[in-house]
């Protein structure tokens, strides 16, 4: 299947199984030598790491200002963290979109005004001046502590104070100044960018030289960027459980409802689970038994909810930061449920006939013409009836060459039918895989860390064994990465969910 079928290592520890009162104790705080993935009832001693309630007040704009940029700044430091490749790049808006048509015309302006001054007789240099006062404090943005006799120099060059009583005597030297930043350009950038500061050249054409310096110099500016994340990326690393939870706890305390969707999926996962719970209780005088609700497995059941295609409820807020992520996992999920599907079914049909290697091509043609198929324009339907046309002449094909008989046209036809109508509702071999699959993944996330052994694969998923695996890891990591940011929050959701009212009305409340 078109997936990384490399495991990640495991970076968090996941939350131990106890009841409500024991999310609510506090740890003491981890050390930089620590590792960041704590247990999910640890808590921090500090201010801005535990989470607080207050009573609510309206929200200003300030406030509004400040919790976008608390969230800006939160989802900036996970992705730095979370995604290794991450780095920001310079892109220029489309020049047929508005945003591009402003953007051109406003810098046609600003360079028709430098040239028109620069051709008036004698010269005018107010805009020139301006650029090399930019330039000037530009290039010193790129110096690192110690270099004093660069930064000496370039403030001795580029003295605006100095440039300006040359313009008055009209004996300001564009061309040499311009050599002059050209080669401080090459001596301070990074090797990716050496081919662009060899082209730029100090022409006798000062407006295009000028712009072409800007352009290469915004490029820098992108790079020093990019090696500042990949400097910081370690430290974050150490302190991005406290970083978290304190922008968390700014955010709330700035917008008191920062919490309601986060509630309510919790709540909805308390019901199902109470719901699931009287089920399966005998019928007694007590009813449901809000002792035997574990907080973790009814949270272990929201995460899991987040991954099935049909769950439409807005995504908690306390998992915005890995929302796309999740949604990525999701997408991999469904195609690892059709191919096993599709696998088991052409098990079943071939019965003692199907070898190991059959099933691994029948695989690979699934995964192949499934590639794509969270697109809006995939028709999934179109493309399992043309898999099981596929399969059929596949089937056939392979029992031909080894001298056995095909299959008959009625089993043909039931094979087609069986395949076509896999994303029916009620396709009994597509909801055992599914069951059996989230059986795993609920296990999985049960796993002490380190990872030092995988659950048992259930029946019927040793076809997409490796896929599954992945899934299982990655998302294993986003749940107790978040359980150790957010437990505070969610132990104080629990408290608030359960043990506010008397437990009959709390039951019968959250399962209406």
């Amino acid at each position: 299947m078109p997936f990384n079928n490399e495991k990640p290592c495991g970076t968090e520890e996941p939350m131990s199984d106890s009841d409500t009162s024991r999310l609510s104790e506090s740890a003491t705080s981890s050390s930089d030598n620590e590792s960041p993935r704590e247990s999910f009832t640890s808590d921090s001693s500090s201010k801005h790491t535990s989470p607080s309630s207050s009573p609510p007040k309206p929200v200003t704009l300030d406030d509004m200002m400040a919790t976008t940029r608390n969230l800006g700044n939160l989802m900036l430091a996970h992705e730095i963290v979370t995604n290794g490749n991450f780095q920001l790049n310079h892109i220029d808006p489309p020049q047929n979109s508005l945003e591009g048509r402003v953007k051109q015309i406003v810098h046609k302006a600003f360079w028709d005004c430098l040239e028109s001054e620069l051709n008036e007789d004698p010269p005018q240099y107010d805009y020139a001046i301006k650029l090399f006062d930019e330039i000037k404090e530009i290039l010193l943005s790129f110096l690192t502590p110690g270099t004093n006799r660069l930064k000496t120099q370039i403030c001795e060059v580029l003295d605006v104070d100095f440039i300006k009583q040359q313009a008055e005597h009209n004996a300001v030297d564009i061309p040499k100044l311009g050599s002059y930043i050209i080669s401080i350009m090459a001596k301070l950038c990074a090797p990716v960018r050496d081919e662009d500061v060899k082209n730029l050249k100090a022409t006798g054409n000062v407006v295009q030289m000028l712009r072409d310096v800007f352009h290469v110099l915004d490029l820098m500016k992108m790079d020093m960027v990019n090696y500042t994340i990949q400097n910081i990326r370690p430290q974050l690393q150490r302190q991005l459980v406290e970083y978290e939870r304190g922008k968390f706890q700014d955010i709330l305390e700035k917008t008191p409802d920062a919490l309601n969707k986060t509630t309510a999926w919790i709540n909805e996962s308390l019901r199902d689970a109470m719901q699931k719970q009287s089920g399966e209780s005998s019928s007694g005088a007590n009813g449901v038994s809000m002792d035997n609700l574990s907080p973790t497995l009814v949270l272990n059941s929201g995460y899991l909810k987040l991954l099935q295609v049909d769950y439409e409820n807005a995504v908690p807020e306390t998992l915005i930061t890995d929302d796309l992520r999740i949604q990525d996992l999701r997408r991999k999920l469904q195609q690892v449920k059709i191919v096993a599907s599709v696998c088991l079914v052409t098990q079943n049909t071939m019965g003692s006939y199907c070898t190991s290697a059959f099933t691994d091509h029948i695989k690979e043609i699934s995964a192949i013409l499934l590639q794509g198929m969270n697109n809006r324009a995939f028709n999934l339907r179109e493309t399992l009836n043309a898999l099981s046309v596929k399969l059929c002449f596949e089937m056939s094909k392979s029992l031909t060459e080894r001298g056995l008989p095909t299959l008959s046209s009625d089993a043909q036809t039931n094979l087609q039918g069986q395949i076509s109508s896999i994303i029916e509702k009620d396709h009994p071999i597509y909801n055992l895989i599914e069951k059996r699959i989230y059986e795993y993944l609920s296990t999985f996330l049960c796993l002490p860390y380190p990872y030092k052994r995988v659950p048992l694969l259930p029946g019927g998923l040793t076809t997409v064994q490796k896929e599954l695996e992945f899934v299982a890891f990655h998302f294993a990591n986003i749940v107790n990465f978040n359980k150790q940011v957010y437990g505070p929050f969610y132990a104080n959701i629990f408290r608030k969910l359960l043990f506010s009212e008397a437990p009959g009305k709390t039951a019968e409340t959250v399962s209406s």
